[in-house]
């Protein structure tokens, strides 16, 4: 088990990279504590895969060092490192039982057969394998043979860390959900630092106690799946995170007020002059319409009943939003009216958010 630091690390793929647009990956520093659960999230291309190749050895940095403790290990390979990888396919031998499968990574360490039986069946009891030890790994199918490569790196007790490359693309989607608790399950009692790279917003939230949200090579916040929710630090975020994401709408901002499509709108909080593009965030679920009342005139162009809620599609002086519909409202027309929570407003410049000072009784 290891403390993963990552000190100035950025890289290029190309020989001689002249400004951050050449490099896949922008200097980032963190540190993965020991026994953490982090995901790597954000779109393909982003730089997540890069990130995850460096912390396992399979890509020196072109710049930047990765210590695992005190250990600098930019140099090492990725044998030397001591870590567990899961990829997308699982890496299985098919020839060989689930219990010789588990057993493999033991025997080839040298670890006596008196260690290995145990180990072996408290890794399968973990795992829900232990039914399935005797079978060929060709007869199972792809949740379980995801399970047994998960095992292969579960069962060497002194792995330093485990990461995950996109572990359930190739899983039935009624079964994703049953591994992913698997996973949070495993992480609780093994104490691991685990890694989980995934573009898939639900995978990262419901897996990660922390969560590296990342775009365009660089990572642009680091936080609980809460704090990324409420107080997303870029407009970004606020898209790739929640469903649907975040309404984000150029505006102008003088001091505590928002110039909204020439609509006026109270916030609370203070904000300096704003150079830039400035924009206004607000989540759906604090944008809520009524067929009357205060707020700003909107145009109904559809609603969404998506199950757990109502969300309407509206326009805004040709402004494009969603909002919550309060269960129980009706509407005669497609004229209704949108009320923001101003604690719920957050102001961007240039993707960037600004905190502005606190009012009185306006949010911390």
């Amino acid at each position: 088990m290891a403390r993963i630091t990552l000190d100035k690390l950025a890289h290029s793929y190309k020989p001689d990279p002249q400004g951050p647009q050449d490099y896949a990956l922008r200097e980032v520093d963190h540190v993965w504590r020991q026994g953490g659960a982090y995901a790597l999230l954000g779109p393909s291309g982003c730089g997540k895969t890069t990130l995850l190749n460096i912390i396992s050895g399979l890509v020196v940095p072109t710049r930047g060092r990765i210590l695992f403790d005190d250990k600098d290990v930019t140099q090492l390979p990725t044998e030397a490192r001591n870590i567990a990888q899961v990829f997308q396919f699982p890496v299985v031998y098919d020839t060989m039982t689930v219990r010789e499968n588990l057993a493999f990574p033991l025997k080839n360490r040298g670890v006596p057969k008196a260690q290995i039986e145990p180990r072996v069946a408290e890794i399968a009891g973990l795992l829900d394998l232990t039914s399935a030890l005797d079978r060929k790994a060709s007869r199972l199918g792809a949740d379980a043979k995801q399970k047994i490569s998960l095992g292969r790196g579960l069962v060497r007790p002194d792995v330093a860390a485990i990461l995950f490359d996109e572990p359930l693309t190739v899983i039935d989607p009624h079964l994703k959900w049953q591994l992913r608790s698997m996973l949070k399950e495993l992480h609780r009692k093994l104490d691991l630092t685990m890694i989980y790279v995934t573009h898939d917003q639900t995978e990262a939230l419901t897996f990660a106690d922390t969560v590296v949200v990342m775009h365009d090579g660089g990572v642009v916040q680091t936080g609980t799946p809460e704090e990324l929710f409420q107080h997303p630090a870029h407009t970004f975020v606020g898209h790739f995170i929640g469903s649907p994401g975040m309404n984000v709408l150029p505006c102008k901002v003088e001091g505590a007020r928002a110039s909204l499509a020439g609509q006026e709108i109270a916030l609370a909080r203070h904000y300096p002059a704003l150079a830039g593009k400035v924009e206004l965030g607000i989540r759906p679920e604090y944008a809520t319409l009524a067929p009357r009342g205060a707020g700003l005139p909107v145009r109904i162009a559809r609603i969404d009943d998506i199950g757990r809620a109502r969300i309407a599609r509206v326009e805004l002086d040709g402004l494009k939003l969603a909002a919550s519909v309060p269960e129980g409202a009706s509407f005669d027309g497609d004229q209704a009216m949108l009320a923001l929570q101003s604690g719920q407003i957050h102001i961007y410049s240039d993707g960037h958010l600004v905190k502005g000072q606190a009012l009185p009784g306006g949010q911390p």
